[in-house]
């Protein structure tokens, strides 16, 4: 017996709603719809009730990037991001590279300049000197009275700026995208206290740079843990590696040759692989824990291999998306969500690797 084939037709989606459909539906003009939305004044509030029931009642959502297109309105953003071989710096410039995809399509464009953001001089006359083209920067910022002026002076001139990564929270900027570093420090110092169970010694922090608010948050975090809920451990003097891997390569080799009771290294900047050559030369991979920051291609490896034992990781692509988003809906007047921008922290280990 024949089974009989059942063919379905698609249902075709329903258009959606157009402002010409919520004029319509409220037996109103267009222009008093065009302004109810917009929130302009001059419409009665019966008249806003009946737009906004028509609204809720065809489920209409603004276009907002045929609305910038309409009022030929279109944004600049400059980020401003480090130069040199970071390796999560250079994952954060392609993911900003993939935004300035994304955000061409809602009528807003990323120019990506590169400077020295360890030199407080370069860093803020890079943004002293920024072209009037530019609506809103995004900066990896130095916590340093001159950057702090900078950003002042560009936010007093009408440009949203957005601090990435590091923070200037005293400055005037109007968002800071980046995770929570003193926490991100504290979970470090939990995590260097547990492996370590109750062993005596010093632990070494290697920072890029201390001006970093990132980095000396992290540092600060760290220590206030480690002295608090792990006495047996002796944080050293923290360094600084300026995310450079020959120098933390150096001082990675100083510290093994000059400190016997090396119980544990924290990085809270970059620099991963000279760290990782110098503990591997010495013997000692598996005798010192090492807990460092940003999963990428080499971090991965050296999780994998044993001589790092955890990474605590941030989003760069959340973060691009992230700085966009915020730069696009102040210049254009839109609200954004607290809980969408919120970077969380990852932790990895070897066995939880994605």
């Amino acid at each position: 017996m024949g089974g009989a084939r059942v063919t379905a037709e698609a249902t075709p989606l329903p258009a959606r709603a157009t402002l010409e459909d919520v004029a319509r539906t409220a037996g109103v003009s267009l222009a008093t719809v065009d302004r109810v939305i917009n929130r302009r004044e001059g419409v009665r509030a019966k008249t806003i009730a009946r737009v906004e029931a028509a609204v809720a009642k065809l489920g209409y959502r603004a276009d907002v990037a045929a609305a910038r297109l309409a009022r030929g309105q279109s944004f600049r953003f400059a980020f401003v991001l480090p130069t040199g071989g970071n390796s999560f710096m250079t994952n954060l410039t392609e993911q900003v590279q993939r935004t300035a995809e994304w955000l061409a399509g809602q009528r807003g464009f990323i120019d990506i300049l590169h400077v020295d953001v360890f030199d407080p001089d370069v860093l803020a006359g890079a943004l002293e000197n920024l072209s009037p083209a530019y609506q809103g920067v995004a900066v990896i910022a130095l916590d340093h009275p001159r950057v702090r002026a900078a950003i002042d002076e560009l936010t007093a001139r009408g440009v949203a700026v957005v601090t990435l990564v590091s923070d200037a929270p005293s400055s005037r900027r109007l968002h800071y995208v980046g995770i929570d570093n003193p926490a991100a420090g504290r979970t470090a110092a939990t995590l260097m206290g547990r492996y370590l169970g109750g062993r005596e010694g010093t632990v070494a922090v290697i920072a890029g740079s201390l001006s970093l608010r990132d980095h000396a948050e992290r540092q600060f975090g760290f220590s206030q843990i480690l002295s608090s809920e792990y006495p047996s451990l002796r944080a050293l003097p923290a360094l600084e590696g300026r995310d450079d891997s020959e120098l933390t390569r150096e001082l990675t080799a100083a510290l093994l040759a000059q400190h016997a009771d090396l119980r544990g290294i924290y990085c809270c900047g970059a620099g991963n692989r000279g760290i990782a050559d110098a503990l591997e030369a010495s013997g000692r991979a598996r005798e010192v824990v090492w807990i460092t920051h940003e999963l990428t291609q080499y971090t991965r490896r050296f999780l994998v291999r044993g001589t790092c034992d955890a990474i605590i990781n941030q989003d760069p692509g959340h973060e691009a998306r992230s700085a966009a988003r915020v730069l696009l809906a102040h210049c254009s007047g839109e609200p954004t969500s607290p809980d969408q921008e919120r970077i969380r922290i990852d932790i990895f280990l070897r066995d939880n690797l994605p």
